[in-house]
């Protein structure tokens, strides 16, 4: 039976269990996780946390909604046991009136039979481990080759262990300056996500530096559930001319093969991200994105905003 439980009732303990044992488990889903990028989540639990799905809402201007935050690329439903289309929809009907607008990102095994809801699917791209560096290199496309060439020319190097500000704050004074609706809540969760996994032995943070040891890039990893996750990454003008990123990348790969670990790049429907993953030989996953609209017509646009103010996407 699944039923509707507030966050102050949800057992922690039962929880990261399911994850753990779960099929489909992954980053997004324990319960710390969620506590930082979410506060106060609720939940669908089926019988003794067989099965789970948090449910990251809030209520503004009198509309309760739930959307994906930040730093949680897929969360949907965890089973212990395999889902299947039924399943993924009974759970998307048991999602309570309070929410009246849904617009949610599932994993990519919440295969929904589309019944009613609105589905958008979503790309990412994944590169399995599992063989030697020299051969993964191989696959590396033409222009990834090239440009990791460049950078070797350039002297750049990479140091791990460093802070996840220092990260942040090459991401801010660069992309960041064109992304309006991060501000320092976003941001500021993001660095203590960085010390919760660090403490759990769950994170890395690799820096870049130029030839003149000036840091110019950066990136966040963290692991779960045998995937090595791109989480989020920073780079200044001159790391994208010497192409400090495609370095990076290629550097936790070699260190990381041979092994059972999957690198997840965490996208993207973005064709230029998406071709930059590809050519490292990533393959292409997807998984669904559901839309359920309760609301009456006048307020869908209020609900845009919304969107954009408490969302990634």
């Amino acid at each position: 039976m699944i039923r509707f439980i507030e966050h102050n009732e949800i057992d922690k303990q039962k929880w990261d269990a399911c994850i753990k044992e779960a099929f489909n488990g992954n980053l997004y889903g324990w319960s710390w996780y969620l506590d930082i990028i979410h506060p106060n989540w609720n939940a669908l639990i089926e019988d003794d946390y067989e099965r789970i799905f948090p449910l990251t809402g809030s209520r503004k201007f009198g509309i309760g909604y739930l959307f994906q935050p930040f730093f949680a690329q897929q969360l949907g439903i965890y089973s212990k046991s395999i889902l299947n289309p039924t399943i993924v929809d009974q759970y998307l009907a048991a999602i309570p009136s309070q929410y009246q607008f849904v617009d949610i990102r599932l994993n990519s095994h919440n295969k929904s039979g589309n019944n009613g809801f609105k589905t958008i699917i979503h790309l990412n791209h994944e590169l399995d481990l599992i063989n030697s560096y020299e051969k993964i290199y191989k696959k590396y496309g033409t222009n990834t080759k090239r440009n990791l060439k460049k950078a070797v020319e350039a002297g750049l190097t990479v140091k791990k262990n460093f802070r996840g500000e220092d990260i942040v704050a090459i991401f801010r004074q660069n992309r960041g300056r064109t992304i309006s609706h991060w501000n320092d809540r976003e941001y500021a969760r993001l660095i203590t996500l960085v010390y919760a996994a660090v403490y759990r032995g769950q994170a890395s943070v690799y820096g870049v530096f130029t030839a003149d040891d000036k840091l110019c890039a950066g990136a966040i990893f963290m692991q779960s559930h045998k995937k090595l996750v791109f989480l989020f990454s920073g780079a200044d003008k001159i790391a994208k001319e010497n192409h400090a990123l495609t370095f990076l990348i290629d550097f936790v790969i070699k260190e990381s093969s041979p092994s059972q670990f999957i690198l997840d790049f965490e996208g993207s429907d973005n064709e230029g991200l998406a071709r930059f993953y590809k050519g490292f030989g990533s393959k292409q996953t997807d998984y669904p994105g559901i839309t359920i609209n309760r609301l009456p017509l006048l307020l869908k646009v209020a609900m845009k905003l919304i969107k954009k103010r408490e969302t990634g996407f």
